[in-house]
């Protein structure tokens, strides 16, 4: 992961993050108000243990270093998507059939490759609540998050923060694009059409003057706030400048306030806008990338020493620990690890001194040895980021807006046993089996 040698930490060291994953999932569900009042101690204070320990205890200031440039290129990226896309307001009449719903679905993950993950839902999420109140229920809040906020990101680094890494670290932008759309088809094919049997069933239930209601003709669709369409180029641009340190993201930052100050109010107010979903997002991360740095080095140092390994275990491996773990450092993780494992430079035949860890990258990652293996970790971690609200950085923020709009959104653990244990699963199996077997 670029930060010297390999430091291997006490997996004692891991319990904060378990500590933390526990109190995320469990807190709002029993102790709702304390939560909410108090989870920023509890991040930073978990934070500050792991922190101390890595400074005093491992003198690994560089990781700690990496760790936090890795932090604000995440919360630059994801922020500046939430408040340009906050700042267009989609005008939509109530037309929620399962068969528009399907639509919608289907162009939100198709413009999570060019928005992001994170800003198509931020842009589609309020005219979704809009479109559906006649009957919003849980289910369309969830399926929002798998396809829109994770699955449908798959094809380009924009998409999905775990890719926008691995583009950072040397793979090549149109790589992903090329080498996973069969996985996307196949697990936005799966979802839409499960969605589609769940809506029906929901759609018929609904008393017959609902019904009515929406299928009549729909009022034109109208987009208020284009100007924002200008910052959201500055901040897909962007994304483009390795360097110097940070001038990407100030560019982002930069097209964030541009947006912010010259927004109408009137568009925000449309919106519900207000900083409250990002905060908690910042807040809870800070947490979630500090004390993850054990569980991360112990899987770095332990996952090159596996003897025998296919592209199925690093699926596996990746997937499970991206719906626990944020996907983005998991990801990072797994291709340090088939990197160290699999291709030294010396064995491919060049001067490792002769190459950065970019450069090694991008020679190596259309060897025929490697490839399937980064395939395998680049689809898991963008899917399997939809199995918790903590998988990936947007589920939260879903989650914050549905809360703040009175749509019932389940617990954390509600999500993961009425939604993700009998719709995502089968999809990944469904992945798996096809791809990586």
């Amino acid at each position: 992961m670029g930060h010297g040698e390999a430091i291997i930490p006490n997996p004692w060291m891991m319990l904060p993050f378990g500590l933390l994953l526990a109190t995320i999932a469990l807190g709002p569900l029993f102790f709702l108000h304390w939560w909410e009042k108090h989870y920023p101690k509890l991040a930073y204070v978990l934070g500050a243990i792991t922190l101390v320990y890595y400074f005093f205890g491992l003198h690994a200031t560089e990781r700690i270093a990496h760790t936090a440039i890795e932090y604000v290129q995440f919360i630059a990226l994801v922020g500046s998507l939430y408040v340009v896309s906050g700042g267009i307001h989609i005008n939509v009449k109530g037309e929620a059939t399962p068969h528009n719903n399907v639509l919608f679905l289907l162009f939100g993950a198709v413009i999570a490759n060019v928005l992001g993950t994170t800003g198509a839902s931020m842009l589609l999420i309020r005219p979704w609540i809009r479109m559906n109140k006649y009957r919003i229920t849980a289910h369309h809040i969830v399926f929002f998050i798998f396809i829109v906020s994770n699955v449908g990101g798959c094809l380009t680094p924009i998409g999905d923060p775990p890719l926008f890494l691995g583009f950072l670290k040397g793979i090549p932008f149109w790589w992903v694009l090329e080498h996973c759309w069969p996985m996307w088809l196949v697990g936005i094919g799966t979802l839409l059409a499960m969605f589609y049997v769940v809506d029906l069933i929901n759609y018929r239930k609904a008393p017959k003057e609902v019904r009515e209601e929406i299928a009549e003709p729909p009022d034109q669709w109208r987009f208020d706030g284009l100007i924002n369409l200008v910052f959201l180029g500055i901040i897909l641009g962007a994304v483009f400048i390795p360097k110097p340190l940070f001038l990407r993201e100030a560019l982002m930052v930069g097209a964030a306030l541009g947006s912010y100050f010259l927004t109408k109010k009137s568009i925000h107010e449309s919106n519900h806008f207000n900083f409250h979903p990002i905060q908690e997002v910042a807040i809870l991360f800070v947490g979630i990338f500090s004390t993850m740095m054990p569980a991360l080095d112990w899987l770095q140092a332990n996952a090159s020493a596996m003897e025998h390994t296919s592209p199925s275990i690093f699926y596996w491996g990746t997937g499970l620990l991206s719906g626990v773990l944020d996907n983005a450092p998991t990801y990072l993780s797994f291709l340090s690890a088939i990197i160290g494992k699999f291709a030294t430079a010396q064995a491919m035949g060049i001067d490792p001194s002769a190459l950065t860890e970019h450069a090694q990258i991008h020679h190596l990652i259309d060897t025929p040895e490697i490839m399937p293996y980064v395939v395998a970790i680049s689809v898991a971690a963008v899917f399997f980021g939809a199995n918790t609200y903590i998988g990936n950085g947007p589920n939260f923020m879903v989650k914050s807006i549905a809360d703040q709009q009175k749509v019932h959104a389940p617990s954390f653990l509600g999500y993961v046993f009425k939604f993700t244990i009998p719709y995502m699963v089968p999809t990944v199996l469904i992945v798996w089996f096809i791809f990586f077997r």
